[in-house]
């Protein structure tokens, strides 16, 4: 306990400052931390690290986790960021050929399935905080996916009698699922009575409710992927709270639904 509370607070007085900066130092900063779900990734897959094809998913990955001006300039301007993607995809294909099928087609499509989710989930952290009113729209998906976190595992621990899912992660319940889910709703409307947001009460309730639902299932999906490849956590850069990816694996799914409805 004592070691995750001081890793927390060493995190939390780098992260915020950065957050709260936002701008080229935020874009840099998730770039930064989607290079390391990759590396996380490859080491769950004892795969190994000094490669062509880690290096083609890394530069994927970056492709698409940077804003789009950071293309202009350089790039034709008919170029969007799925073409970018796509030459990186085709360069691993590639790779099947030249390694002898060493690296395979299967490996193909964890890579870019990869690239996809972390890059991003990474992407919508940098973009949703640099649009207008951005800071106060991330607070309120922060807020949804802390409270869910934080009181899913409070109710689940003290009231929880229903596993949700034992095959995947077998501590989580149906009675902490919808704890948590009742809890984002009542501290996101609390935060949202002081911090007007674009749309109505109802309409950010509601996607609250999606948001926590699928914060959830981010969770679920990173235990599914780490009881795959039979580890604990998916990394240790984080003493006491394992890798980036155990600390925003809901933030990597609720943060584009934020562009999906319309809120960046």
């Amino acid at each position: 306990m004592r070691q995750r509370v001081i890793t927390a607070v060493i995190a939390l007085a780098i992260f915020i400052p950065i957050l709260l900066a936002g701008g080229i130092w935020l874009e840099i900063a998730a770039a930064a931390l989607a290079v390391v779900g990759i590396f996380e990734i490859y080491i769950m897959r004892k795969r190994i690290i000094v490669s062509m094809d880690f290096v083609i998913t890394v530069l994927g990955t970056l492709a698409v986790a940077v804003p789009m001006n950071f293309y202009k300039g350089w790039l034709p301007d008919s170029f969007t960021r799925l073409d970018v993607f796509y030459v990186f995809a085709v360069l691993l294909l590639i790779i099947t050929v030249l390694s002898k099928n060493k690296f395979n087609f299967e490996d193909v499509g964890v890579s870019v399935v990869s690239m996809i989710y972390i890059g991003t989930g990474f992407h919508y952290l940098a973009s949703v905080r640099n649009s207008d009113g951005g800071l106060g729209l991330l607070m309120f998906a922060l807020i949804v996916v802390w409270s869910t976190d934080i009181f899913a595992y409070t109710f689940g621990r003290k009231i929880g009698k229903h596993k949700l899912w034992p095959a995947i992660s077998p501590n989580k319940t149906w009675e902490g699922t919808i704890g948590g889910v009742v809890s984002a709703l009542v501290l996101s409307g609390i935060y949202m009575y002081f911090v007007p947001q674009q749309y109505s009460m109802i309409s950010m309730l509601l996607i609250a409710f999606v948001l926590s639902v699928f914060g959830q299932m981010g969770d679920l999906i990173e235990s599914a992927y780490k009881r795959y490849y039979k580890v604990k956590d998916s990394g240790n850069i984080l003493p006491g709270h394992g890798g980036i990816l155990d600390r925003f694996d809901s933030m990597l799914i609720v943060l584009p639904l934020l562009h999906i409805f319309g809120l960046v």
